[in-house]
């Protein structure tokens, strides 16, 4: 079987910046261990699959299936326009694990229209996971959970940026997903971020749409708005725009770029 396979940068209108994600577009659906194994192969932080049958998409970490990705979702969107099937102007919508989640496709940008989730603050401190993490308690302003992941927000640009997390002694604890954020001292952004996942194989997500739900939810509180412009300080670096809507969901809006594009031969299995 021949499959069409692209990865695509998304949240950054540069290649090699931004996340880079895979993209596997298909008539049917395939197996979830055909998946897995092209997640496996592809070796990006997520590969998104979508069976046009049935507009269902799924997205695959190397290790496993996740309910929710930003950028994976925001590049099929923009392999659907780059292929035509979508024009500028019309939505698309996706069937997922989190629900109907729809693609505004405009000119040089795409609007992603995602569940917001509840973020929980009356859970204790993990010292040890912070430890991990290389955050002292003091540097703490709030602590949450939201979606089986950790929410933390320090008090200090450089804390955020200089974070060097022991990622194997993190391993060996429970967990799926950590999300550090600040208020940005760039008069241009509203807020950084970076966010570590070596639970599921990714060590630190380069760009994590979804994060910027949880993101996006927790400023909108804390500074009174509901339009933001975030950047994820990770080595690739993205940036995200969002915008808190009257309907308690979540707007991110990024743009992408297609910088491999070819044929995968699946073996049968």
């Amino acid at each position: 079987m021949d499959l069409e396979i692209y990865q695509v940068d998304s949240f950054t209108s540069e290649a090699f910046k931004g996340n880079p994600a895979g993209v596997c577009i298909s008539d049917a659906g395939l197996s979830e261990r055909l998946m897995l194994l092209i997640a496996e192969e592809m070796a990006v932080s997520e590969t998104a699959f979508l069976s046009l049958n049935d507009m269902r998409l799924r997205w695959f970490t190397p290790k496993a299936e996740v309910k929710l990705c930003g950028h994976g979702t925001l590049a099929v969107a923009h392999v659907l326009k780059q292929r035509g099937q979508v024009k500028v102007g019309e939505c698309v919508h996706f069937e997922t694990l989190s629900g109907t989640l729809t693609a505004q496709i405009n000119e040089s940008t795409i609007e992603l229209d995602f569940p917001s989730p509840v973020i929980l603050f009356d859970v204790p401190i993990s010292l040890e996971l912070i430890q991990h993490i290389g955050i002292v308690k003091d540097e703490i302003v709030s602590y949450g959970h939201f979606d089986s992941k950790v929410f933390i927000e320090v008090s200090e640009e450089t804390c955020l940026l200089n974070l060097q997390p022991n990622f194997d002694a993190l391993k060996k604890m429970s967990g799926r997903g950590v999300l550090v954020t600040v208020r940005s001292t760039n008069d241009d952004l509203d807020f950084i971020s970076r966010y570590f996942a070596p639970w599921v194989g990714v060590n630190e997500d380069p760009v994590t749409g979804s994060a910027y739900c949880a993101l996006t939810v927790y400023w909108a509180d804390k500074l009174g708005q509901s339009k933001f412009k975030g950047y994820q300080a990770s080595a690739r670096g993205g940036y995200v725009d969002t915008e808190l809507l009257s309907n308690g969901r979540t707007k991110l809006i990024g743009s992408a770029v297609t910088v491999v594009k070819g044929t995968m031969y699946v073996p049968s299995l």
